[in-house]
């Protein structure tokens, strides 16, 4: 585990327990052989993520009252949010041949963030901030959800035209129709640019004064491009994969926002100050 600024061995533990416990059954949901294990497996995994984000969010351990922030505790909340969409929508319509994945996503985000617990922050500042961060964060769990239904589009695609499938194959008669799959991916587009819009409008009336500075900058570019996608899609018709395109692009910029920023001041520069 590799200790942030303030952070010590004993306040970490909290974290640490219950980050072991959903690793440990993620791996046996992506790795195990038993397949009535791996079901059930992937949703004590769920639950004990859930308690590792909650201690993050409240600071359970910590010598003083704030919660951790950081890129890989928001890479930890973004694939727990994805996760919820799948154990939700898998129980309404068929989406075979991601649980896997799934899972080990899963346990790679919980991993990251255990060995990068991010930086402490006192409570305390504005009170809109704590909305701020959550609006952030859901946006990135959406757009997520987008792009998980992307790919299970891309793989009907492939197969619906004989293509051969990398990694597991979908099996063709519970998939879903790709007409199904694309609306479901521009539904979460559309959320996630609306809770996107809300979030920097919230950042720019409380910020005092406003920074144009990386996040702000790609943040911005971002939902251009998210904007620019819902507009040709609606205007111009746009699908297929010059909208997939639009989406990658737009994700990998919200990406570069807030995580790959942070990534960059906690790993490779090492820096734990706030930015």
């Amino acid at each position: 585990m590799i200790l942030s600024p303030g952070a010590s061995v004993a306040s970490l533990l909290p974290l640490a327990a219950t980050s072991v416990v959903a690793l440990l059954a993620y791996l046996l949901a992506g790795l195990g052989r038993q397949a009535d294990w791996r079901g059930g497996a992937l949703v004590i995994g769920w639950v004990a993520h859930a308690f590792a984000i909650v201690v993050h969010g409240v600071g359970v351990g910590e010598p003083a009252p704030g919660a951790r922030f950081g890129f890989a505790p928001a890479l930890s909340v973004t694939l727990w949010l994805v996760l919820a969409v799948y154990a939700i929508e898998s129980r309404f319509v068929p989406i075979a041949g991601v649980r896997r994945t799934l899972a080990l996503l899963g346990a790679g985000a919980v991993s990251l963030a255990l060995l990068f617990p991010g930086e402490l922050r006192a409570h305390g500042g504005s009170p809109w901030a704590p909305l701020h961060w959550v609006l952030g964060i859901a946006s990135y769990g959406l757009f997520g959800a987008a792009l998980l239904h992307a790919a299970l589009l891309r793989r009907a695609e492939q197969r619906l035209r004989g293509k051969p499938v990398a990694g597991e194959a979908l099996p063709a008669p519970d998939a879903l129709p790709l007409l199904r799959l694309e609306t479901l991916t521009f539904r979460f587009v559309g959320a996630g640019f609306a809770v996107l819009s809300a979030t920097l409008l919230l950042g720019w009336w409380f910020a005092d004064p406003w920074r144009w500075d990386h996040k702000a900058v790609f943040s911005v570019l971002a939902w251009a491009v998210f904007a620019a996608l819902l507009a040709g899609r609606r205007a111009f018709g746009w699908r297929g994969h010059l909208a997939t395109r639009w989406l990658y692009v737009g994700a990998l910029l919200l990406l570069l926002a807030y995580v790959g920023s942070r990534f960059v001041i906690e790993v490779l520069l090492l820096r734990g100050t706030t930015q």
